[in-house]
């Protein structure tokens, strides 16, 4: 009996350990656990369905990442990853667009989430845990995974790994949607941008439309479908003696820039909010760079250096799913296949950025700020309220 009461209590004392553990917070999110491919199927929970907004943000709260996350979607594998600080974190299959309604290849971020959706073009279908990336209609959400592409061109995800990645996100993560398999790389390159002080220099009129530019982000409007939570906010850049300089500073938005091949201009964005575009040199410019998206992973050697990882669209597809199982290997223990920055890094030697403009890019990075060259042009879905949206296919 005495044994019996003593397991009992220690049941009890498991299950009353604190969510707010590493040790509780690693079974949420497991690194490289059953988490990959092993999901529930899709349903409402009664605790789901009735949360609370207090229970919202204290979930958000324990799935805090830990350096920028960035989606990776291969078409080809129907499968997602998600990559945390550059290291692989989380890995599920979905189920994309069908033939006659694709899901678009490209550079896309998170421009709004909404816990509960219906669609506004498919007869209020519901997308529960929606992630919009497109003002169009592509989003990712939970729905039903028949084992191939089904969808309208959203991303659909498994129930229990939507719940996961919509309280991991926030409004800007970025989202890569690829023919196949692909993954960051860390990368270093002398024409990628460095660490500056961000305190304004220059001179005088340079500052100035620093400020500017910065006024213009910190008054950016949110669409009213974002939550408070997503919200993302920025410093303001004062000039000396700007009566704004007394405003505590706040947060500092990522920076955005995209140099497009096709229309031989660097564009640049924070906080959603375009800041400026020049002209700029791009040697051989009748050839491919290919699209290669850099992100600012952290800084080292104390804020001296900056850490880069790139990702690179594949240009040639790999074999259907169909025919990769058939060699004896299973969508979902394969692996990422292995990368190399030499296309990014012979991007960079022919793209040439005026100095000054450099400088000026430089004194804004930040954290999760990303540097975008592509052939091809901003896309048509590039708007109000997104971050530079590259559509490849």
């Amino acid at each position: 009996m005495g044994s019996i009461r003593a397991t009992v209590l220690a049941v009890l004392a498991v299950c009353i350990v604190p969510v707010g553990t590493a040790h509780a917070r690693l079974l949420f999110w497991p690194q490289y656990g059953y988490w990959w491919g092993h999901h529930a199927p899709l349903r409402h929970s009664h605790r789901h369905r009735h949360a609370k907004p207090k229970l919202a943000k204290k979930d958000q709260a324990q799935d805090a990442s830990n350096g920028p996350l960035q989606i990776i979607i291969s078409i080809a594998d129907q499968r997602i990853s998600v990559y945390d600080n550059g290291a692989l974190i989380a890995r599920s299959s979905v189920s994309t667009g069908i033939p006659g309604h694709p899901t678009p290849l490209g550079v896309f971020s998170v421009i709004s989430k909404q816990r509960w959706h219906r669609s506004n073009i498919y007869s209020a279908a519901p997308m529960p845990y929606m992630q919009r990336i497109t003002w169009s209609g592509i989003a990712l959400h939970a729905g039903v995974l028949p084992g191939r592409p089904a969808s309208h061109g959203c991303i659909r995800l498994k129930n229990d790994f939507a719940i996961r990645l919509w309280r991991l996100t926030k409004r800007g993560t970025r989202v890569i949607i690829a023919p196949d398999d692909i993954r960051p790389v860390e990368i270093a390159h002398p024409r990628l941008f460095i660490s500056k002080p961000k305190a304004a220099s220059g001179p005088p009129e340079s500052r100035a439309a620093i400020a500017d530019n910065a006024a213009m982000t910190t008054a950016a409007v949110h669409p009213p479908s974002t939550s408070n939570a997503d919200t993302q906010q920025v410093t303001d850049l004062q000039a000396p003696g700007s009566m704004l300089a007394a405003v505590a500073p706040r947060k500092v938005a990522p920076v955005s820039v995209f140099v497009s091949r096709k229309s031989s201009k660097i564009f640049v964005r924070q906080g959603f909010t375009p800041l400026f575009d020049i002209p700029v040199r791009i040697q051989d410019p009748e050839q491919s760079v290919g699209t290669h998206v850099f992100t600012v992973m952290g800084f080292q050697n104390e804020g001296e250096i900056l850490r880069w990882t790139v990702v690179s669209m594949p240009e040639k597809s790999l074999p259907p799913p169909s025919k990769r199982r058939a060699r004896g290997k299973q969508i979902g223990e394969t692996s990422s296949p292995v990368s190399s920055p030499d296309k990014a890094n012979a991007a960079l030697d022919r793209i040439e950025i005026p100095q000054d403009v450099v400088e000026r890019i430089s004194e804004l990075l930040t954290p999760g700020s990303s540097f975008i060259v592509s052939d091809y042009g901003i896309s048509e879905e590039t708007g109000k309220d997104t971050d530079f949206i590259v559509v490849t296919q």
